[in-house]
């Protein structure tokens, strides 16, 4: 029986996808925080400017926490969360509390889930665009 072996998300993936995402927030004029974590959700690179609002820091590792626990874009998910949504009573008592705004995204190798990108900061709209354009310029 032959396995295949993922290459993991590294610590210069997790500063690639910060700096894609900041260098495009800055070119649309916006001051985002954005947090990078592997596979098990550990901490592998976090980027808040001052700039920011304060929140956006923990808006951002929610998201990235909420991408990664559902290998899906929570901008996917906003509407699985209203009253008769899938999720609609999905319990939060887990780690860090899921966090349905649009913004985070998963991060696939080879087809498997190595980690997720999560943005906070601008509309979610530019938070989900910044991070899915950082995650394709990864892969």
């Amino acid at each position: 029986m032959s396995t295949t072996t993922v290459a993991p998300l590294t610590i210069q993936d997790a500063e690639f996808l910060i700096t894609e995402t900041g260098r495009a927030a800055e070119a649309a004029g916006v001051t985002v925080s954005v947090t990078v974590l592997d596979a098990g959700g550990h901490l592998l690179a976090f980027r808040r400017d001052d700039r920011a609002v304060l929140i956006s820091g923990e808006t951002s590792t929610r998201k990235a926490y909420t991408a990664l626990q559902l290998n899906t874009p929570t901008a996917d998910l906003v509407d699985a969360v209203q009253p008769g949504g899938l999720f609609h009573t999905l319990p939060t008592a887990l780690d860090r509390p899921l966090l349905f705004i649009a913004g985070g995204v998963p991060v696939q190798r080879d087809g498997r889930l190595i980690g997720a990108i999560g943005v906070g900061g601008g509309a979610p709209d530019q938070d989900h665009g910044f991070a899915s354009a950082a995650v394709q310029a990864l892969v």
